[in-house]
């Protein structure tokens, strides 16, 4: 059971453009599995779920790159976070190539800290999706914040 109090397992749509059910299905698959990663925080799980060529760009500085590095990345949250709940919402998916999705959207997260505190965030998301055998895996993946207003500048 997900800290969400309904357990979404499908990844809301976009516009009634996107009509690609393959790519639906392979970003359920990685909301899935990302999910059952991040229940129990288990970095050999999370690791699992990205390409040995994966690029990560998430919450931290700097990027993480190969599967190792992505590992490294959610093992620098232990001690802080102990679980955590996605759900992919208002996704546009665009396939790339048989195989291949860009996704881009948003994701609600929710947080159990390890202070016992809950947190809620809305992300923009942007992921690349590629089918690896018989299997999703997400190859590229950036998580960022929602500007307050546009990044319009000073000048």
């Amino acid at each position: 059971m997900h800290l969400l109090h309904k357990q979404q397992r499908h990844v809301a749509g976009g516009d009634k453009g996107d009509r690609d059910s393959e790519g639906r299905r392979a970003l359920t698959a990685i909301q899935d599995a990302w999910n059952a990663a991040a229940f129990h925080w288990d970095l050999d799980a999370f690791a699992a779920v990205y390409s040995g060529d994966a690029l990560l760009f998430g919450g931290r500085p700097g990027q993480s790159v190969g599967r190792g590095e992505v590992r490294k990345y959610f093992a620098s949250y232990v001690g802080v976070i102990d679980s955590a709940a996605l759900t992919m919402v208002g996704q546009q998916v665009v396939r790339l190539a048989p195989g291949t999705f860009l996704a881009q959207g948003f994701g609600q997260l929710e947080l159990k800290l390890s202070n016992g505190l809950l947190s809620r965030t809305v992300l923009r998301t942007t992921l690349i999706v590629v089918r690896r055998g018989n299997r999703w895996e997400l190859q590229q993946h950036h998580f960022s914040a929602l500007p307050d207003s546009p990044p319009l500048g000073s000048g």
